[in-house]
């Protein structure tokens, strides 16, 4: 990445609400920090060129307007219109620069909507046995499929993840696939394969502070922003042996280099 050069640590936007939670602002801050990045807070307000970052992680916050992809809007929903547009317009140059990008929660179904899919505007509508779950504790099981890069991220099959949503991913935007579910079957996990990096996931990981195979998110987005993820397909066998220490290491000597 070109807009690497120069810097002691990637650069990665976190788009957010104006009156965003502050609380997931340092929480997505930290888990960059530990995987060796620097981050920026992107809002409709203290807007940031795309063009200068690394990488972008589309935060969670308030519903997206259900007219971007074809709804009738509810009345009772909190929407952000501009800052739907600040994330569309980010990914627009997300795609074009080929940054990776990762989406969390709100982030993950805006990554579907740009693709040209769509959301259930309540998931407690269409799937009856889903529970009315919220919480940033790790309660919902969700499974996740073995072939996609998600699961050679975390490493494993099934894993237990917060809830802190009503909307999901109902069809799937163009070049994406389901990678996770809950058992009720609502959509905990996108990616588009044929990106080095663009995932989104229904959950919050930068509340697992503990959780080390949750934070390599971060991790793995740190090092394909900085050029030192591992080069298998998906990652394979060192997906989630890349430590911390790696990552925040490896873009170090990438970017020394790269200067």
């Amino acid at each position: 990445m070109a807009a690497i050069v120069g810097r002691t640590r990637p650069l990665v936007g976190i788009t957010a609400s104006v009156h965003g939670s502050r609380i997931a602002a340092l929480a997505n801050r930290l888990a960059l920090w530990r995987a060796g990045a620097s981050a920026v807070r992107i809002t409709a307000e203290a807007p940031f060129p795309i063009d200068r970052l690394d990488a972008l992680v589309v935060g969670g916050g308030d519903d997206i307007d259900a007219s971007l992809y074809g709804e009738s809007a509810r009345p009772h929903i909190r929407i952000d219109p501009e800052r739907d547009r600040l994330e569309m317009r980010a990914l627009d140059c997300a795609a074009r620069l080929g940054l990776p990008v990762l989406g969390i929660c709100r982030g993950s179904q805006m990554i579907n909507v740009h693709r040209g899919g769509s959301l259930h505007v309540d998931i407690h509508e269409v799937y009856e046995e889903a529970p009315h779950m919220r919480t940033v504790l790790p309660r919902k099981r969700i499974w996740i499929e073995p072939d996609s890069r998600l699961y050679h991220i975390l490493g494993i099959a099934e894993c237990r993840v917060n809830a802190l949503h009503h909307q999901s991913v109902d069809r799937v935007g163009e070049g994406l696939r389901v990678v996770a579910r809950e058992r009720a079957g609502v959509v905990q996990g996108i990616e588009a394969p044929a990106e080095p990096f663009l995932i989104g996931v229904q959950w919050h990981p930068e509340y697992l502070v503990g959780d080390s195979r949750q934070q390599g998110l971060f991790r793995r987005l740190v090092a394909t922003a900085a050029g030192t993820a591992p080069g298998d397909e998906f990652g394979g066998e060192f997906g989630n042996a890349f430590t911390e220490d790696d990552a925040g290491q490896a873009a170090r000597d990438r970017i020394r280099v790269s200067g």
